[in-house]
């Protein structure tokens, strides 16, 4: 039992890690940890609701990690073709450039779907800081959650 504790405590700095380097997922991390506790001690440190609503947060940071920054984009004024540039600069910014890609991508996709829709270069620029501003945004909603998930990490602990 104390293998699955020490490998969830692991689990618990990989997840705050992840949450910074965008090509390692940080919440699913901190999630397997509680999970991994919870079997170690016959499943007493948290109740059912308690695991379903953190692993319903962990979904959600998943797939925020991916909507703020093109809710950013569109926010900050991007066209179809910004919008949808973020979204293939992602994409493609993760295996091209890891592990800062799916930023710069996000960024420099926004800014070339931008241009090649005929607007000027502040606008493509406002365009892509959008994508950089949900790309922070994202990445603070998953520093939150996986903050609170290490909290109660080891606040079972003690």
């Amino acid at each position: 039992m104390i293998v699955l504790i020490i490998l969830g405590a692991l689990l618990q700095v990989v997840g705050l890690v992840g949450c910074v380097m965008p090509w390692l997922a940080g919440p699913p991390f901190n999630f397997i940890g509680l999970i991994l506790l919870s079997a170690a001690r016959s499943w007493k440190p948290f109740s059912p609701t308690f695991l379903i609503i953190m692993g319903s947060l962990t979904a959600l940071t998943m797939v925020l990690e991916y909507a703020l920054p093109l809710a950013g984009t569109r926010r900050f004024g991007a066209s179809k073709r910004g919008f949808w540039g973020a979204f293939l600069g992602m994409m493609v910014g993760v295996f091209v450039f890891p592990p800062f890609g799916l930023i710069l991508g996000a960024f420099i996709g926004a800014v070339a779907g931008e241009l090649s829709a005929g607007k000027d270069q502040p606008s493509a620029l406002r365009a892509g800081w959008g994508a950089f501003a949900g790309m922070m945004a994202a990445l603070a909603v998953k520093l939150i959650v996986s903050g609170v998930m290490t909290f109660y990490f080891i606040r079972a602990l003690l």
